[in-house]
């Protein structure tokens, strides 16, 4: 599960930019990437950072080619208005794994009706809290503590009361910056 520590410097990617192991950091250098490769690469980064399967992101893609415009940006809008991905940028949860179990064990309400499905996808409007009698867990206390301690914004496209540990989707999420080449993993899915 992906914490604060990978948003700062001191992530392990970050200050150790080669492979684990005693043959991480040898001169032998392997050959360049095919493009199947480097797709591929892509597509595990993805993967592993919206915390989904193949089957999931498969089927995320082919509703995104199905819809007009950019099959990139829709592919990007998608994923990006997911309930446990909401759930993460609002704060009220460290990683998308963390914020996949306090869905799955009941914990979020989306305009007070509980959600129980982490890929529901949030229109503008919805309002997105926390479970009366859940504000109690340890967990979310602490998360509570540390929002109102830190500076933590959330993108344009979501507004987050700290008070409340509720959150308000204002609009699409537009001009989301990729954390990947999405130009890569479309490629990937259209052979």
């Amino acid at each position: 599960m992906k914490g604060e520590r990978c948003s700062s410097p001191k992530c392990a990617a970050v200050r150790k930019p080669y492979r684990p192991g005693a043959h991480g950091q040898s001169r032998r250098r392997r050959g360049a990437l095919s493009e199947f490769g480097r797709q591929l690469k892509e597509k595990q980064k993805f993967k592993v950072s919206y915390g989904l399967d193949e089957r999931n992101l498969k089927q995320i893609f082919l509703f995104a080619r199905k819809s007009k415009g950019s099959v990139a940006d829709k592919l990007l809008e998608l994923l990006e208005r997911r309930l446990d991905n909401a759930v993460f940028r609002l704060g009220l949860a460290p990683g998308r794994g963390f914020a996949r179990q306090l869905i799955v064990h009941g914990h979020i309400m989306v305009n007070n009706r509980r959600v129980r499905s982490p890929s529901y996808y949030l229109k503008p409007g919805d309002t997105v809290s926390i479970k009366t009698g859940s504000e109690a867990k340890v967990m979310l206390i602490q998360r509570k503590e540390i929002l109102s301690k830190s500076k933590h914004e959330p993108p344009l496209w979501l507004e987050l009361d700290k008070e409340k540990l509720e959150g308000k989707v204002l609009s699409l999420p537009r001009e989301t910056k990729p954390p990947f080449d999405v130009n890569l993993l479309v490629e990937s899915f259209s052979k």
